[in-house]
């Protein structure tokens, strides 16, 4: 890539050793305008950074990424698993300390000391060497902010100030810099226009005791909002004001998130009050939806239902002459007959045979493919609706699978559905969920490299924290949590295969179960009946019950047909 080159060249003129390009921008989106790390490398996943060095370049990606990673940017970066291998593997081979050059408005002091600084001397570089290489206009989005009736939101801001405002007085904070523009948007039930795949709006927010807000944003943006009741007293300040805010503050203590306040905000509000570096506590108070939310998301799911049990009885039937492309741009045309739907929650994922393997497959014109007869197709999608958030996946195949696919497929099955039946009250948290999740593939020696499942957003990233299904998730599971289910398995260079539910956490008098909000149908022609116990037929077919309860008023016959012959 000439671009390195030239990259290289500017580097030296810095007199640095190398450089650090992270996925994120300046607001910690995980999808982002611009996506500097895809423009120097050409990596197109959602997680990962790159270290330039003078003689050599490399990619950390997670385990979902690896082959992902080695197809797009292998020709011109090493690429290292950062579980195994992370930065400082790499900063520790040198004999002296190198000078390596950052952003300071996409890093945290919080990752940068635990993670880079021991190794070497980290240097701020004021402009971001990237744009100054690529000198691309950037193309931000003018649309202004718009707010969520009570309908949609389920709680007004005010409570939902009133509740964090105590967490201050309890904590004894004075103000709070709320850095994450997704929990800006929560709190004051904001949506905007410049993020892809999210209805997040760019902004940061400061509250203190006395319930004054300050907005860090593009003020043109929220102009509108202004002159709404309980919106008309926040004041507002361009987005590179923050010290002005600062300086006519009161009290001497404030919190920051340390996940997502960057080293340059912090280096300015630590001059002036002492901090308290925390996890944003609207993290926890947002991901347990309140009682319109999850009725908002069922409904959410069952429009997205209606399209993908479409496209999979549309796909069984014409899958001649179809490439990736050809998919991805059906499920689009399906989801689009919908007035309520708007854009897709993230890229999709649409995976033929080889290219189901890797976990995050992005299809683009060059690594388009025919789907073939005797292929397995995973495709990963999920939509943002004007009430809800979705995320699926489902693998179907077009002719009799091979005994090998069938029983992978069925020990993956029986990791999905062991979850959804668990047992909330026993187990408690992620981890213990990952666990069961991998049983079943662990028994014959087989088991996937990412988490089992993820925390989901109402109506904003369909990736949410601090809930997840993990090795290391250790987050107490609460009514009202929504996580995705996804247990999977991929041969390399030969399939992939991926059952994904979302769920959300009800209480029935002390009990605590799963309820599925998904509502597509499974593929009944990968699953060998015989590994499965009465428990998971009888799981089966009383999840097949409720697809064709829900859905069968809004499909044709033949729809209907093939949907009632699962159960």
């Amino acid at each position: 890539m000439r671009i390195l080159t030239l990259f290289k060249d500017l580097i030296e003129s810095y007199y640095l050793d190398g450089y650090l390009v992270p996925k994120n921008d300046e607001y910690f989106n995980e999808y982002s305008n611009p996506n500097r790390l895809f423009s120097i490398s050409n990596f197109s996943g959602s997680a990962g950074i790159a270290m330039i060095l003078k003689k050599k370049n490399y990619l950390f990606v997670d385990g979902r990424y690896k082959i992902q990673a080695e197809k797009e940017s292998g020709r011109n970066f090493k690429i290292l698993e950062i579980s195994k291998k992370d930065p400082k593997y790499v900063l520790n081979s040198f004999i002296n300390k190198i000078n390596l050059g950052i952003d300071p408005k996409l890093f945290t002091n919080f990752y940068l000391k635990k993670n880079i600084a021991p190794y070497c001397n980290i240097i701020p570089v004021k402009e971001n060497l990237v744009d100054k290489i690529i000198q691309k206009k950037i193309n931000y989005v003018s649309k202004p902010f718009y707010t969520l009736s009570k309908k949609i939101s389920g709680e007004n801001k005010n409570n939902k100030i009133t509740k964090l405002i105590q967490n201050l007085k309890i904590k004894k904070i004075d103000n709070i810099f709320i850095s994450a523009p997704e929990n800006v948007a929560w709190l004051l039930n904001i949506r905007g226009f410049d993020n892809p795949n999210s209805p997040i709006p760019n902004c940061q927010l400061i509250l203190n005791q006395k319930r004054e807000i300050y907005l860090l944003t593009d003020k043109k943006k929220f102009k509108k909002i202004k002159n709404q009741k309980n919106y008309e007293n926040i004041k507002l300040f361009n987005t590179n004001e923050l010290l002005k805010i600062l300086l006519n503050l009161k009290g001497k203590s404030i919190s920051i998130d340390r996940s997502t306040c960057s080293s340059f905000n912090e280096q300015i509000i630590s001059k002036l009050f002492f901090i308290k570096s925390n996890i944003d506590p609207c993290y926890k108070f947002k991901s347990i939806k309140n009682k319109i939310e999850i009725n908002n998301m069922i409904k959410a799911h069952i429009e997205d239902g209606i399209a993908l049990t479409k496209f999979i009885y549309w796909m069984k039937n014409n899958r001649k002459q179809l490439d990736e492309l050809n998919v991805k741009k059906k499920i689009n045309f399906f989801r689009n007959k919908n007035k309520n739907y708007l854009f897709p929650s993230f890229s999709p994922i649409i995976g033929s045979g080889p290219n189901g393997a890797i976990v995050h497959y992005n299809v683009n014109k060059n690594t388009n493919r025919r789907i073939r007869n005797d292929d397995l197709l995973l495709f990963d999608t999920g939509g943002q609706y004007k009430f809800g958030t979705t995320d699926v996946t489902r693998t179907i195949c077009f002719k009799k699978p091979s005994k090998e696919i069938k029983n992978v497929f069925t020990r993956v099955l029986k990791g999905h559905i062991s979850v959804a039946l668990a047992d909330l009250n026993k187990l408690k948290n992620g981890k213990l969920l990952d666990k069961i999740a991998r049983k079943y593939l662990n028994e014959v020696n087989l088991d996937y490299e990412h988490g089992t499942g993820h925390g989901v957003g109402h109506f904003l990233n369909v990736h949410e924290g601090p809930q997840s299904l993990s090795k290391y998730n250790i987050v107490p599971l609460e009514e009202g949590m929504i996580l995705s289910n996804e247990p999977g398995f991929y041969k390399k260079n030969k399939y992939g295969i991926r059952i994904e539910n979302l769920l959300v956490i009800l209480k029935n008098k002390n009990k605590k179960f799963f309820k599925n909000l998904t509502l597509v149908p499974i593929d009944f022609d990968l699953i060998n009946f015989q590994l499965l116990n009465n428990n998971e037929k009888i799981y089966l077919k009383n999840y097949h019950k409720d697809i064709y309860k829900n859905l069968s008023p809004y499909l044709n016959k033949n729809e209907r047909i093939w949907l009632k012959s699962l159960i």
